[in-house]
């Protein structure tokens, strides 16, 4: 399968290593240019590209970039072929990102970038820790494997969404409609506490949408307090136990 991804960051990187070891042909792109690409994030085969041509012949196009800069891409995306699948990996963050009055009263995050875009999306990898996502991949059949929930509305975006998260080494599971992904947003019982398939269903069953914009808030207030400015990586240990005792 053809892939482009734009962003070539923690969760993009990661994303162009796992899915080129796959088999995959994949073609990486960041906001600075080719040359800038991390010679890690190539070391399975992937290409470092420009954004324009990440998309040529792309059956799929994953965006792994800050969530207020997704509005950005609509004109590049509006290229792409009707059937192409799009994948946001990211996360609305006020801390981060600037608060955005539709999603403060209760849109879902993919679906107010889905409509930035003019565009289906599907909604995959937001609620794994970049550490996670790097170094805790298994194969199927593990029963430690982590799962990984997907929302998406068109059955063909469903449908390689999953295929290319278990070729990430994590057990794909189809969480609903793009209107239920806030079940799986920033701070719910599911992100970055590395549930298994077996739990997935019951957390994101548990999650209550109120509470987690008070969770997210007061995660995001222990972590600036530790470590300043959002973009330090910390270990993934600190992360996941930080994630279980707010959000589980």
């Amino acid at each position: 399968m053809n892939i482009g991804i734009i962003g070539s960051g923690f969760i993009g990187g990661t994303l162009a290593k796992l899915l080129s070891a796959a088999g995959h042909t994949v073609r990486v792109a960041n906001s600075r240019g080719p040359n800038t690409v991390n010679a890690d994030v190539l070391s399975t085969g992937a290409l470092a590209v420009t954004k324009e041509e990440a998309l040529v012949g792309a059956d799929v196009v994953i965006l792994s970039i800050p969530f207020i800069r997704i509005p950005d891409l609509k004109t590049l995306l509006a290229e792409l072929p009707e059937e192409s699948v799009i994948i946001d990996t990211s996360n609305y963050i006020p801390a981060r990102d600037e608060r955005l009055d539709a999603i403060e009263n209760g849109q879902p995050d993919s679906v107010w970038a889905s409509e930035q875009i003019g565009r289906p999306l599907a909604k995959a990898w937001n609620t794994i820790y970049s550490a996670s996502l790097n170094e805790a991949g298994r194969p199927a059949g593990d029963p430690d494997r982590i799962a990984v929930p997907i929302a998406a509305d068109r059955d063909h975006d469903r449908v390689v969404t999953m295929s290319l998260v278990e070729d990430s080494g994590f057990d794909a599971y189809h969480a609903g409609s793009l209107a239920e992904s806030w079940r799986q947003q920033c701070g719910t019982p599911c992100y970055c506490t590395e549930v298994t398939l077996e739990s997935l269903p019951q957390a994101l069953t548990y999650a209550d949408l109120a509470r987690a914009r008070k969770r997210q808030d007061l995660f995001f207030a222990v972590y600036e307090e530790r470590f300043g400015t959002i973009g330090t990586n910390p270990s993934r240990d600190y992360i996941v136990q930080l994630s279980k005792l707010i959000y589980g």
